[in-house]
């Protein structure tokens, strides 16, 4: 259970001080940009290849953040062209660490005891651009990305472990990154308050994206028709995947709009087959049962 102080949610740049480089560490091309889209300061992180530039978080390898929210909240643009890389440091209930990566560098998931590496499909603003069904290089009109990971669902599928906390984040280039939140709320974009208490959203810990971690939506427009929600999560007793977003299934045939049972929705997400084919082949290359194949660190 998260300590007050975490609740509802944790902004860990502002929480840490991001920006004074005291508690965090930085390598490389990284700087602090401001961006008119975004109506805020985000963080470019670039280098000739993943790991030669990277914004770490805490400063020293030897401490931990301490963070012990369910979900972790990752808002952020892989750079066109590019390849891209993360790592997660998290502590299970036994002492034992463990590195969850993801990176569009990776063609497949490969696992061991105590590192999890997760293909990324990055998406298209125009999803046509984008070569459907396969990893690698960034599309030129790549979108910014709300990732959600429910860390202890996570740890249990794959490794079967119990989550303690989040130990470290290391974010290597090629990225631009707005934010990250740890919190074991289930925020949802483009759902207002209003709508949240008229479908009573917080009687399943699901709440609207907080102000200051959303993207914004200009009058008239639609969060989904700008910006990417992916989760890899356990919506509540199905399979661990990734979405699209909460109000769409993974593997659907084509262009329609579809819904997860049980959930009553004001707008649903209709996906494009491009959009379709990336996630089915996202659910396809992190499926527990290639767990089996060890792969050596």
């Amino acid at each position: 259970v998260p300590a007050a102080w975490q609740r509802p949610y944790l902004n860990i740049f502002k929480h840490f001080r991001v920006e004074e480089w005291k508690r965090s560490a930085k390598e490389g091309d990284v700087a602090a940009l401001t961006d008119t889209r975004l109506k805020g300061t985000i963080y470019r992180i670039r280098g000739s290849n993943p790991a030669s530039s990277y914004l770490q978080l805490p400063r020293a390898g030897t401490q931990s953040l301490g963070l012990t929210g369910r979900y972790l909240y990752l808002l952020f643009r892989p750079l066109p062209r590019k390849h891209f890389l993360v790592h997660l440091d998290v502590t299970t209930e036994d002492n034992q660490v463990v590195r969850i990566s993801f990176s569009n560098l990776f063609k497949e998931f490969k696992s061991t005891a105590t590192w999890l590496q997760f293909p990324f499909v990055c998406g298209a603003a125009s999803e046509g651009t984008a070569q459907r069904g396969a990893t690698g290089a960034a599309p030129a009109d790549v979108r910014w990305t709300c990732l959600v990971l429910d860390l202890p669902s996570i740890l249990a599928l794959y490794l079967s472990r119990r989550y303690s906390h989040l130990r470290g984040v290391k974010l290597c280039s090629n990225l631009l990154v707005k934010n990250l939140c740890t919190s074991d709320l289930l925020f949802e974009p483009g759902v207002t308050l209003s709508e949240a208490r008229l479908r009573d959203l917080s009687s399943r810990s699901i709440a609207p994206m907080p102000r200051e971690l959303a993207f914004p939506v200009p009058k008239g427009e639609r969060w989904h028709d700008l910006y990417d929600y992916i989760r890899l999560c356990h919506p509540g007793g199905g399979a661990l995947g990734f979405q699209r977003s909460s109000t769409c299934c993974l593997c659907c045939p084509g262009d329609q709009v579809l819904e997860e049972p049980g959930r009553t929705l004001t707008q649903p997400v209709t996906l494009s087959r491009a959009v379709c084919d990336r996630l089915s082949l996202i659910h396809h290359i992190t499926s527990p049962k290639a767990v089996s194949t060890p792969w050596r660190r």
